[in-house]
């Protein structure tokens, strides 16, 4: 009918009737030729910076905790840091990776895939509209290729820690006018796409930005270098490293727990940050940390009613024990840290009395232990189902009481503007003590160690109880014996790493690229399958889970005519 009337109108007025009638902008929709000047590349740009967290997609395209920017899932789960926490029933997908029944199909390895490429995409589109830019200085236009370059090796190399084989796509690749010209084949090694990319923003970024969350030269100058640990390219990541030490932009936080917080954003520790903001316009509160919103104390009259996922492992908090001021490297897991497990909030429980590192209750929420400023961390009462997920909750992301109505989102306090440190400071002395330990000088290893030892014994960061006294009994000393062992070393290093990062969303990646994902997990597993029996029978397979599946789905989208351009990976 619309048809016929449109026809009618056309005989009827032929003189102002043509094609042109029929090009109607589309509405909420931008034409191409409004963002090919200055406003619109930046407003492109701020489009690729909303993927690093993943909220920047219709919901069903992917959830927003299947692509948060800690990779709690994959990073932490997926290891021996937490469990997956909650019930049985509440995100099984999420069950199913941690219980090590990886599959192609699983919507969690499908959502984190879109997410990374639909940040290069966008990524892409702010170069491909730069070059029709008219009212743009070299200057400028060579500041946003740095940005845009730098978050599309992020995106790239995100992609790469999670599957290994993956298609390299930048401007040149990608034509809208041909939905088949980003169906490459996943078979090359794409690290060398990455490191030019980085390596081109390291070359042209400043040493400082005007807006936080905008990467700046030593920003660009972690993440190659952080590329290179992932090849064992210590070498080519020295330089880069001890020239951000050199810079003297950055330093340690006195308090350990200054990096977890929403007021102390973007301080002088940081290298770069995922940041988040609440209560500024944004739909829903969709700028706050979408990412972790699933995953604080569950009841009891505290902090949340929801959701109760990602709770430490019991052999994380046993990695936290020290003797003689200094961890168990290889006899932590010997013995648990007494825990409230199967007691009651209400019954008589006394807190682990042995020595313990401090930053083990900035990272865990445990029974008898001051939670942030919440007050006591009664146990039971904000777990879900502690037979199921253990009796710990998580803590570094978690909003401060008195941030709530101000760093919270009025509709939804679990999205808060706590943001995520991707890369600190501690990262690049850990990293330069793994440099040091493989081509370098041991004992400067250590002294990098003990550099971040030695903030974390500042008495003022401890957690204090109510009378002003630490919560436990925090034990923390520097290794001052000189180190003569590679191998103790690199074991102390790691450990080191481990305890730093915790819950951070490193450890399995760290695990698979120092080679010993397949002998900790296997051990892990093995212990825990008296605690958890969901990981009963649970194995690593070396040669097969370092990296995850190429999603199904995305093989079968690849197909040029019959045939399939994404080769899966070994052993799925």
């Amino acid at each position: 009918m619309k048809k016929i009337l449109l026809s009618l109108l056309c005989l009827l007025v032929a003189t102002a009737c043509s094609d042109k009638f029929l090009d109607v902008q589309p509405k909420a929709a931008l034409a191409v030729s409004t963002l090919q000047n200055k406003a619109g590349v930046n407003a492109l740009l701020i489009g690729a910076y909303a993927l690093l967290d993943g909220w920047a997609t219709p919901e069903g395209a992917y959830r927003s905790y299947q692509v948060g920017a800690d990779n709690w899932v994959y990073g932490s789960v997926a290891s021996d840091d937490a469990y997956k926490g909650t019930i049985a029933g509440d995100q099984p997908p999420i069950s199913l990776i941690e219980q090590g029944n990886i599959q192609s199909d699983n919507i969690y390895f499908r959502g984190k895939w879109r997410g990374m490429y639909d940040g290069i995409a966008r990524s892409n589109d702010v170069l491909q509209t730069l070059a029709l830019a008219t009212d743009m200085t070299d200057a400028e236009k060579a500041q946003v290729v740095a940005e845009a370059r730098f978050l599309r090796g992020h995106y790239h190399f995100e992609l790469t820690k999670m599957y290994k084989k993956v298609p390299y796509i930048d401007e040149k690749v990608y034509n809208p006018n041909d939905l088949e010209s980003t169906k490459l084949t996943n078979t090359a090694d794409i690290w060398p796409n990455i490191v030019a990319d980085l390596k081109a923003a390291y070359d042209v970024l400043p040493a400082k930005q005007s807006q936080p969350g905008r990467p700046t030269k030593w920003a660009a100058a972690a993440t190659l270098a952080k590329a290179y640990l992932f090849q064992a390219k210590y070498a080519d990541a020295k330089p880069l490293l001890e020239a951000i030490v050199a810079s003297g932009q950055y330093k340690l936080m006195d308090r350990y727990h200054d990096n977890f917080r929403a007021t102390t954003n973007n301080n002088a520790e940081s290298i770069f940050e995922v940041q988040y903001s609440v209560n500024d316009g944004a739909s829903g509160g969709e700028n706050g940390n979408a990412g972790s919103t699933l995953n604080y104390p569950y009841g009891g009259g505290g902090v949340t009613t929801c959701c109760g996922f990602f709770q430490p492992s019991q052999n994380l908090v046993n990695a936290f024990k020290t003797t003689n001021g200094l961890p168990l490297l290889d006899t932590f897991n010997a013995s648990d840290v007494d825990s409230d497990q199967n007691i009651e909030s209400t019954a008589p429980f006394t807190p682990y009395a042995g020595a313990v590192d401090p930053r083990l209750d900035w990272t865990v929420g445990r029974r008898g232990i001051q939670y942030l400023d919440w007050g006591v961390h009664p146990g039971k009462a904000y777990v879900r189902d502690q037979a199921y997920g253990g009796p710990y909750s998580p803590k570094k992301h978690v909003m401060y009481k008195s941030d709530v109505g101000t760093n919270t989102f009025a509709g939804n306090p679990r999205l808060n503007a706590n943001n995520y440190r991707m890369i600190r400071y501690s990262h690049v002395l850990l990293w330069l003590a793994e440099v040091e330990t493989e081509i370098g000088d041991l004992d400067k290893a250590r002294a990098y160690v003990n550099q971040v030892r030695k903030r974390a014994a500042n008495p003022d960061g401890f957690v204090k109880s109510g009378d002003g006294k630490p919560a436990a009994n925090y034990v923390i000393n520097t290794y001052d014996a000189p180190w003569t062992d590679k191998a103790v070393a690199r074991k102390a290093v790691q450990f080191e790493e481990r305890l730093e990062f915790a819950m951070e969303g490193h450890r399995r990646f760290d695990l698979v690229r120092w080679g010993i994902a397949d002998q900790t997990l296997n051990a892990y597993y093995a212990a825990e399958a008296s605690k958890r029996t969901y990981l009963k029978g649970v194995t690593f397979v070396k040669g097969k889970h370092e990296y995850f599946p190429i999603p199904l789905q995305e093989i079968l989208n690849s197909k040029k005519g019959s045939t399939e351009t994404l080769t899966q990976n070994p052993g799925y």
